[in-house]
């Protein structure tokens, strides 16, 4: 693997334990087969390009650096900021929100359109209310312009001519595929307008040589994923197999409440998909723990086959795994109603919610003149005269 001397090594012992030699260092590659590191040459026959990805400046015009920090250097801060000022509304920016307002300090967070914006806006309205609840201020729908420089911190001046004083500002916009200086074009390696490689579903780039995984693709930047894309990248490259990667892909908000999601969150608003949703009023281990403020929502098609769902609550990124492999087999409410579960458990409400879509495609009219067709048939079965013993007929 190519890492830039930039790039956070969280526990290079394992690799080398397994006999991987470590290199850091800044790489790049030269030409076919051929990269190097700082100067040392390396040959290869095959390469994993697993750089990661760096986060996105926002380019604030008057911005002092020296109070801005990101995901990947917030965790260098000595003492907790007084008042923390968050650019951005997504995942990361809401779970840091809401720890430091925890922790004690004063934080604003400003969002360009509302937060979590790929998420369920019922699942989004809980997360909303429970950061106000934390003391967060939430500023959605608006931009910083700029910003000037205080006796302690920063000033940011705001689209609506607003200004939000910070000692701290945490830019939490995104993040950027670290690509530049790769030399990855030497090697005929094709990048999208973002820089990001393009890999097909093995993971293989333009370059039958070349394999990618992680946040330098063009795939969601989630740790579970690029740890399985690398897992598919090497061992097609090693063994020559042709794995491919699922495009089932779940996503945890660790807020309090968790937002878990995957596959298709909204019904298409029209016949062909609908919502069950079961609120945690409903699931008795909510009840049990006072924690009844959120919701399981499934999205299933006519047949009940499961296309995806939300999960709002206590460990509701557990209780997504079920709903995952049911996205990813194609399974339907009458499997998951089918199989018993374990009781009680923040999961009930997956269960639950299956078993309300088959209760009600039961009820259906076609369903019910069915279930009349067989009732009366097995009544007539039983009914029928029974031969007694011995009279029955020779021949």
């Amino acid at each position: 693997g190519l890492t830039p001397p930039t790039a956070a090594v969280d526990r290079p012992e394992p690799p080398e334990a397994a006999g991987v030699e470590w290199i850091t260092g800044a790489a790049t590659v030269r030409c076919p087969g051929v990269a190097q590191v700082d100067g040392r040459t390396i040959r290869f026959r095959q390469a994993l390009i697993a750089t990661g990805g760096a986060p996105v400046s926002t380019g604030i015009p008057g911005l002092d650096p020296e109070v801005t920090v990101t995901s990947d250097t917030i965790w260098e801060l000595a003492t907790l900021p007084g008042r923390l000022s968050i650019v951005g509304g997504g995942p990361i920016a809401c779970e840091l929100g809401q720890a430091f307002a925890r922790l004690g300090s004063e934080v604003t967070m400003i969002v360009r359109s509302r937060i979590l914006p790929k998420e369920d806006p019922d699942a989004v309205d809980l997360v909303r209310d429970s950061l106000a609840s934390d003391g967060v201020r939430l500023l959605e729908n608006t931009t910083v312009e700029n910003a000037v420089a205080t006796g302690t911190g920063s000033r940011l001046l705001l689209r609506d001519a607003a200004a939000v004083d910070a000692d701290t500002v945490l830019l939490a916009t995104g993040r950027t595929p670290r690509t530049a200086g790769l030399g990855l074009e030497r090697v005929g390696v094709s990048l999208d307008k973002d820089g990001q490689v393009i890999t097909d579903t093995r993971m293989m780039t333009s370059n039958p040589l070349i394999w990618a995984a992680g946040d330098v693709t063009a795939n969601p930047r989630f740790t579970h994923l690029a740890g399985v894309h690398a897992s598919v990248a090497a061992s097609n490259a090693v063994l020559g197999l042709k794995r491919q990667v699922s495009g089932t892909v779940p996503r945890v908000t660790f807020t309090s409440p968790e937002v878990a999601a995957v596959g298709l969150t909204t019904p298409d608003g029209g016949l062909q998909h609908r919502a069950r949703t079961v609120r945690h009023t409903h699931v008795d281990r909510a009840v049990t723990e006072d924690t009844t403020g959120g919701f399981t929502r499934l999205i299933v098609d006519r047949r009940g086959k499961i296309l995806g769902g939300t999960i709002v609550g206590p460990r509701a990124g557990e209780s997504l795994a079920e709903l995952t492999l049911a996205v990813q087999k194609g399974m339907t409410t009458s499997d998951i109603a089918g199989t018993t579960h374990p009781y009680p458990t923040f999961s009930d409400g997956v269960w639950i919610a299956a078993v309300a879509d088959v209760r009600e495609r039961l009820a259906s009219p076609s369903m019910r003149g069915a279930m009349a067709g067989l009732v009366w048939f097995r009544r007539r079965w039983l009914d029928r005269p029974v031969p007694r013993l011995g009279t029955g007929s020779r021949r």
